[in-house]
C-alpha cells in the first residue's frame, strides 16, 4: 500500500486504486452457515454509503464518537472504515450513554437505548436482511443504507491525528492505527496478496487487527469467521484450501 496512507480510509482508497476486483473481506458464520464475499470494490461501496448515512442522515461529524455494539461480521468492518471515512470515532463496545451515536446488533439493542442520539440497528442476518419490524427506538441500516449516495466524500477533511478508534480501553488516531496496523502485518508475515483467516472477536485491537486492518494495510485480504468454535477440525482445514488461505489467527 501507499506509504503515504495516514487513516484507515486511506488504506480503502489505495486497495481500491490498485486492484478493485479482488477479493476483500469473505465472511463465514458457522452458526447459520452463512459466506459472504466482498471484492474491494464492493466492499468500498458498502463504506461509500454507510458513511453517506453517517454524515447525512445521523448528521455525524469529526470529533463524535459512536458506540459500536457488533460482533466480529463483515457489516462491522464497513461500519469502522464509514466511520473513519467521516471522521467519527469508532469505540468498540463503549458506554452507549457516553456515544453521540450507537450501532447495536440484536443481542444489543436494550443496551444500545442507553444513547439519547441517533440509534442504527444491523440484523447481521444473511444477505443482510432488514428486521420484520424496526427495533423500538432505532432506524433499520438495511432499510436506510441502500439509497445512500455509492460515493462518499466527507464535509470536512479528516485529520489524521485525532481519535479514530477505541478497543479495550486504548484509544488510537488514524496514524497510530495505521502504523499499527502495518506492523502487525509484518508480524503475520503478511504480503500483498495474502489471505488471512481469522477466527477472533473484535473486542480487542488483536482481533481487529487480523480480523481486519492488518490485511487491508497488507494489500490483502480477510477470511473473517464467526463461531469458527462450531467448526469442526476437518472442516476448518477444507476451508483454508478452499479459500487459499496463506495464514490464520485463530
Amino acid at each position: 500500500m501507499n506509504a503515504s496512507d495516514r487513516t484507515p480510509a486511506d488504506l480503502l482508497r489505495s486497495a481500491l486504486a490498485a486492484d478493485p476486483a479482488r477479493p476483500l473481506v469473505t465472511f463465514y458464520d458457522d452458526a447459520t452457515g452463512e459466506r459472504v464475499e466482498l471484492s474491494v470494490a464492493t466492499f468500498a461501496n458498502w463504506v461509500a454509503k454507510t458513511a453517506n448515512l453517517l454524515q447525512g442522515e445521523l448528521s455525524a461529524s469529526p470529533g463524535d464518537r459512536l458506540a459500536l455494539l457488533l460482533p466480529a461480521h463483515w457489516q462491522t468492518a464497513v461500519w469502522l472504515l464509514a466511520c473513519a471515512s467521516v471522521g467519527v470515532t469508532a469505540e468498540i463496545g463503549g458506554d452507549p450513554a457516553d456515544a453521540d451515536h450507537v450501532v447495536a446488533g440484536p443481542d444489543t439493542l436494550d443496551a444500545g437505548l442507553a444513547c439519547s442520539g441517533e440509534r442504527i440497528a444491523l440484523s447481521l442476518a444473511p444477505l443482510g436482511r432488514r428486521f420484520p419490524a424496526p427495533p423500538a427506538g432505532y432506524a433499520d441500516y438495511a432499510v436506510e443504507v441502500p439509497s445512500q449516495g455509492d460515493r462518499f466524500a466527507p464535509f470536512v477533511p479528516v485529520d489524521a491525528d485525532a481519535p479514530a478508534l477505541v478497543v479495550d480501553g486504548v484509544e488510537l488516531t488514524g496514524t497510530q492505527l495505521v502504523t499499527r496496523a502495518r506492523a502487525d502485518a509484518e508480524a503475520l508475515g503478511l504480503a500483498p496478496g495474502a489471505r488471512l483467516l481469522s477466527g477472533r472477536a473484535y473486542d480487542s485491537w488483536d482481533g481487529l487487527a487480523a480480523g481486519l486492518y492488518a490485511p487491508l494495510a497488507a494489500g490483502g485480504s480477510v477470511v473473517l469467521c464467526r463461531n469458527l468454535d462450531q467448526l469442526a477440525p476437518e472442516a476448518l482445514e477444507k476451508r483454508v484450501e478452499s479459500e487459499r488461505v496463506t495464514a490464520t489467527a485463530v
